[in-house]
């Protein structure tokens, strides 16, 4: 046996894009020296899915251990990915996305959610615009989504990152909204009637499109906080992936015939 990790992004036509995604994985600090391969869904050409796959699969490896890099499990991409890697037998909703070519066996990890140490990147980002703790709140700001299902899995993550950042910030108040289904205008007036001042935080991996115009747009004519920082580039992030890398592996090897547990 084999492993091999697998890190699955999105993907941009931005260069700056992948290579923060890059640079992230670059200081990937594991105990046991393992093949890594980074890909990504789509838009960048020769980083495939499949080609991160053969690329693993060239070296030797017999198990991958997939680390799906998005910051929700109610992602849609996390589903079709999943499925499409053979990880489940039927997407929960339909995708275009078709089976990989893979050998190996897939080990499917978890994406980021409210994992403690993305709390702590969350806060860094913006703690700079906090003044008043007592009389501020917190806004996450997420993608969102429309199906059902996913949208449950969304908000659950949501609140729940919301809550650790209130817990290690100080702050008054934490809440999070959604583009899709739009809440962002809603809450900001909520706590803004409250008086407080409203920190939005937007909880996606590197800054583009949504960071740059939705989230603005949505934010127009209202008043609030906004340093538009993404969760990359932050030191944390490659400790994040390193300890889903490490309970994938412990995991792995405990499985292996022979092993005690």
């Amino acid at each position: 046996m084999k492993a091999g990790v697998l890190i699955i992004s999105h993907g941009s036509r931005d260069t700056s894009w992948v290579a923060i995604v890059d640079e992230a994985v670059n200081g990937l600090s594991l105990r046991e020296a393992v093949p890594v391969a980074v890909s990504f869904l789509e838009l960048v050409e020769g980083r495939s899915i499949q080609d991160g796959i053969d690329r693993l699969e060239g070296q030797g490896v017999t198990d991958i251990l997939v680390i799906p890099l998005f910051v929700s499990s109610g992602s849609t991409h996390v589903d079709e990915i999943a499925y499409a890697l053979g990880a489940k037998d039927e997407p929960e909703k339909e995708t275009e996305l078709e089976r990989f070519r893979v050998s190996a066996r897939i080990h499917y990890g978890n994406p980021v959610d409210d994992d403690p140490d993305i709390a702590i990147m969350v806060w860094d980002k913006i703690r700079d615009l906090s003044e008043n703790p007592a009389r501020e709140t917190v806004l996450l700001v997420g993608h969102g989504s429309v199906h059902p299902g996913f949208r449950q899995r969304w908000e659950r993550g949501m609140s729940s990152l919301a809550e650790r950042v209130r817990r290690i910030s100080g702050i008054a108040a934490a809440d999070y909204a959604l583009l899709n289904p739009d809440s962002v205008g809603d809450k900001v007036r909520y706590w803004r009637e409250r008086g407080h001042e409203v920190l939005v935080a937007p909880i996606f991996l590197s800054e583009g499109y949504f960071t740059k115009n939705v989230i603005p747009g949505r934010l127009k004519g209202l008043t609030y906080k906004y340093a538009g920082r993404t969760l990359l580039p932050h030191p944390l992030l490659p400790h994040w992936i390193a300890a889903q890398a490490e309970t994938m592996l412990e995991r792995l090897r405990g499985e292996e015939p022979g092993t005690e547990r």
